[in-house]
């Protein structure tokens, strides 16, 4: 094996709907280098969704092949699978996925669980440090409906990064996010992305390719584009030639 951390070859996966049969992905192929910032796109009904899922370890292929870290996926058993997952990817997720009456420190703390190598206090020490890597040192007693939806974004990234993933996966992770927050979180995966770590981005929105290093299109199942983007624009630029909020403008 090279030293890509995905590999995926001809990827296949279909889904049985009725008398149907539905071809989500229809021999995909592509390697993901360590360190890069991968954008993927397509519209609804694309097979994103579908390659995030197997990406993920959440769901396994059809037919072809798909290593983690030079890992097999394909023929893991489910347990396998779900500790190749706990171990190996950060998932950062729309709608954040936090636990509710839960504080920031807790959530942070929760992949950490599963993983018996850690005891209470290094899990503490642990999650503290992901939670000040994403700014959050003042609100690490807050529980999720006592922070802004920014700011619950930046506990679901910490809680992704405090197990030391391999890759960061973030399914349309500023999709619930107003324009100026968008770009502060955008700005915080850059950093982590200039930090060394290796970020797959899943996104139906174009404007987000500008800032990630390489983007991958699905269209119907099949890649169409794959391109390096040899301008990356700065995230931090774009968030500092915003105008500033109304509230500051309107007694002007």
């Amino acid at each position: 094996m090279t030293n890509d951390i995905i590999k995926i070859e001809n990827l296949r996966r279909d889904f049985t709907v009725g008398s149907e049969v539905v071809h989500a992905l229809r021999g995909v192929s592509f390697s993901i280098q360590p360190g890069e910032f991968v954008t993927i796109m397509g519209t609804s009904g694309s097979g994103k969704s579908t390659l995030l899922n197997i990406l993920g370890c959440l769901d396994t292929p059809t037919s072809g092949d798909y290593y983690l870290d030079g890992i097999a996926v394909r023929d893991m058993g489910k347990n396998d699978r779900a500790t190749l997952r706990n171990r190996k990817i950060g998932f950062v997720f729309q709608s954040y996925n936090l636990l509710p009456k839960t504080t920031a420190l807790e959530n942070v703390e929760l992949p950490l669980l599963y993983n018996p190598t850690f005891s209470a206090k290094e899990r503490k020490e642990k999650a503290m440090q992901a939670l000040a890597e994403v700014s959050l040192s003042d609100r690490v007693n807050h529980r999720s409906n006592q922070m802004s939806g920014g700011q619950q974004q930046r506990v679901a990234i910490a809680r992704a990064i405090v197990n030391d993933p391999v890759i960061l996966l973030a399914d349309e992770a500023t999709g619930n996010l107003d324009t100026r927050t968008s770009f502060e979180i955008l700005t915080l995966f850059q950093r982590l992305h200039s930090e060394g770590r290796t970020i797959i981005f899943v996104t139906h929105n174009p404007e987000i390719a500008q800032f990630s290093s390489r983007n991958i299109v699905l269209r119907d199942g099949h890649i169409t584009e794959d391109t390096i983007n040899p301008n990356v624009a700065s995230a931090k630029e774009a968030l500092a030639a915003l105008p500033k909020e109304n509230d500051e403008t309107i007694e002007n």
